[in-house]
């Protein structure tokens, strides 16, 4: 199967296997619950693994020994990497425990388990996750957000289901249809069959307020000139 890479679909080879990764809502689904699904984001979206492992990634182009080191003793770095591994999984169409290795119980003294390496480096594991799950619950997709529809507060869950339901409202599917799109591709939709949405976006909502208050300041020292 051919992947769409502009809704998040993608396909790892290893050899003579290639492995196929879609994140549907479906397959979201699949992290665990809507709570677990945005706790495995965070997990693997940390601020210590994200400057870290990005940091490195720019600069040198990959995760030095000593990073890999410290790695096994950091618990940022292994919540990201159990989070990283969890959402391939979901959205695989097959096991992958030969492309991320596998976590098996530790005999070290103060460590709960290491990582049995597969075919992937850690940084393509980190990357490619993050990548999946935020084309899967967030999306990458371009689109006219109205000031009204912004939210200051975050979200403690992630409910694909509410998602599905939507979908199969807006565009007439069946519900095994639903249940493939994902987040990129149902922003996408949305945008296409509501392209005129009146109103302010938050930038330009500011824009205007600033220039009103502006031009009225100006007004008032030539009246008071």
């Amino acid at each position: 199967m051919t992947p769409l890479r502009e809704i998040g679909e993608c396909v790892i080879s290893a050899g003579n296997e290639d492995y196929f990764f879609r994140p549907s809502f479906a397959n979201m689904t699949r992290i665990g619950s809507p709570q677990e699904i945005v706790q495995t984001y965070g997990d693997l979206h940390n601020d210590e693994v994200q400057k870290m492992t990005l940091g490195l990634i720019a600069s040198i182009g990959c995760l030095p020994v000593w990073f890999l080191r410290y790695a096994d003793t950091c618990s940022g770095v292994q919540r990201a990497l159990v989070a990283a591994m969890s959402i391939m999984s979901a959205c695989a169409d097959r096991d992958v425990t030969t492309l991320t290795g596998e976590i098996i119980p530790a005999k070290t003294r103060g460590r709960s388990f290491r990582w049995k390496k597969g075919a992937m480096e850690l940084q393509d594991i980190l990357l490619i996750a993050s990548s999946l799950i935020t084309h899967g619950v967030i999306g990458k997709a371009k689109i006219r957000q109205l000031q009204r529809h912004e939210f200051k507060q975050t979200t403690n869950e992630f409910k694909a289901f509410d998602y599905i339901s939507a979908a199969r409202t807006h565009f007439e599917m069946s519900r095994q249809d639903a249940e493939m799109l994902t987040m990129t591709e149902f922003i996408l939709l949305l945008n296409a069959k509501y392209p005129n949405q009146q109103g302010f976006t938050r930038e330009e909502y500011d824009t205007v307020v600033d220039d009103y208050f502006t031009k009225k300041e100006r007004r008032l020292k030539k009246q008071s000139a």
